[in-house]
């Protein structure tokens, strides 16, 4: 028994310009922006209105015209699709282990966890990288908006000023109208 099969000597579609246009994802596996249904049900518990957060980090994603965030409580954050990970996504293209955020004292960083279709920080590839208000980071198919927001200041005391000049220790206060200043002499 005897199998052929042909096989075609070119590819419609250059498979090198579709991968590099894509960052590693087939051009059939569009980035999805609306990414709140490829969030698992512990991670989709966790999220938060955008209008009535308190001041921390956070991740942003949306659903539909509403912006949903997930607080970064821990030190250490790690997103994917295995069980052990903080933020749990539904994707394929994510790996088990994909990124890690870590907060510290002079800001967040986002780290690669050996992902096998890479962490994109604003379009770019990273390795790992610091994490500023409104950075666009993309985990296989996941969209996600790092987000700040900072505590309200109080409103600064406002200073007072003395209306009249006082007199000097040792110098008599002279008015300034002539006719008080006969008046009272």
């Amino acid at each position: 028994m005897t199998n052929s099969t042909q096989v075609p000597t070119s590819s419609p579609i250059d498979a090198g310009a579709a991968e590099h246009a894509t960052h590693r994802i087939a051009g059939h596996h569009e980035p999805v922006i609306d990414c709140f249904t490829l969030l698992d049900h512990r991670t989709r518990a966790r999220t938060i209105a955008a209008a009535g957060a308190p001041p921390g980090r956070y991740l942003s994603v949306e659903r539909g015209d509403e912006t949903l965030l997930i607080a970064l409580e821990r030190a250490i954050t790690h997103i994917g699709r295995g069980l052990i990970a903080d933020v749990r996504l539904a994707d394929v293209q994510v790996s088990r282990r994909h990124a890690i955020i870590a907060l510290r004292g002079d800001g967040a960083r986002v780290l690669d966890d050996r992902s096998s279709n890479g962490t994109f920080l604003n379009g770019r590839p990273v390795t790992t990288a610091y994490l500023s208000d409104g950075d666009v980071l993309r985990c296989g198919r996941v969209v996600l908006r790092y987000v700040e927001i900072a505590p309200r200041r109080r409103a600064e005391p406002r200073l007072r000023m003395a209306l009249g000049r006082r007199a000097r220790r040792g110098v008599a206060e002279s008015p300034a109208d002539p006719y008080t200043a006969r008046v009272s002499q």
